[in-house]
């Protein structure tokens, strides 16, 4: 049942609450990123079975990051998360593949609904 999945958020205290919610429900955390451009680098690294991509971060935003994943692998799983407000960022990214999006602040029930209906 163990899915791996990359966590990638600018924020170290989002990425936390991330794992937390994900490792308590049995899922494992196969590596971390705080920008879009390590998101691919690490994407390469563990090919995990899902990424929860955030949409605003430095150096390459999440759009790109998805973008750039989904070229070198168009069977890339990713859950953008995303604030309040950023409507037509998510309409980007569900056209650009994700599979679905998730708002914060994250409600635990939440991430894992989406989790579930994109990896089981």
């Amino acid at each position: 049942m163990a899915k791996n999945i990359l966590v990638c958020d600018d924020a170290a205290f989002m990425r936390m609450m991330i794992k937390d919610i994900l490792t308590k429900n049995g899922y494992t955390v196969a590596g971390e990123a705080e920008n879009g451009l390590k998101a691919v680098e690490k994407y390469k690294e563990c090919t995990p079975d899902l990424v929860l991509m955030d949409i605003t971060m430095p150096e390459m935003d999440g759009i790109q990051a998805l973008k750039e994943i989904k070229k070198n692998d168009p069977a890339a799983k990713i859950i953008m998360c995303s604030a309040m407000g950023q409507q037509a960022m998510v309409i980007e990214s569900i056209q650009a593949g994700a599979k679905d999006f998730i708002v914060k602040p994250f409600q635990a029930e939440r991430v894992l609904e989406a989790v579930k209906k994109v990896v089981g």
